[in-house]
């Protein structure tokens, strides 16, 4: 399995997991216009726990195999990256616009801040999931 495969499994289950965490933490069918806003502790946790297992799992995945991670990506790793990247752009996107309509319509300036939040884990995960299909699959 090429490292970036490797890179992406670990970075896609970590996201995965703070994603799911974060729905759970906040409850977001809970962010009703004019009750109390979405909790900002959570927040915090999800950049500290982003920031931390990155660290922790590029580092494992390093030291285990050092001469791949300073490899540079080869012109199929960067075509199958680029296209996983726009994809999740386009999710990225769709959130954002998402968010902007429910500002509209509920003029909650927390849940907005909050669902592009969410839009943000989302796509992350989504681009990760991706270089994952398209690494098994060999092609973008």
């Amino acid at each position: 399995m090429p490292f970036r495969e490797k890179s992406a499994w670990g970075m896609g289950l970590l996201f995965l997991a703070i994603t799911i965490w974060f729905i759970g933490a906040t409850q977001p069918l809970n962010w009703r216009s004019g009750v109390a806003p979405p909790p900002a502790g959570p927040l915090m946790a999800v950049t500290l726990f982003s920031i931390i297992g990155s660290i922790v799992i590029q580092s494992i995945l390093a030291g285990s195999s050092p001469r791949e991670a300073n490899a540079p990506a080869d012109e199929r790793e960067r075509q199958l990256l680029t296209r996983a990247s726009h994809l999740s752009g386009l999710v990225l996107g769709a959130g954002c616009i998402s968010a902007l309509f429910h500002y509209l319509v509920h003029r909650s300036g927390d849940t907005l801040f909050h669902i592009i939040l969410l839009s943000l884990l989302i796509s992350t995960v989504a681009e990760y999931a991706l270089q994952i299909v398209y690494f098994r699959r060999g092609h973008g």
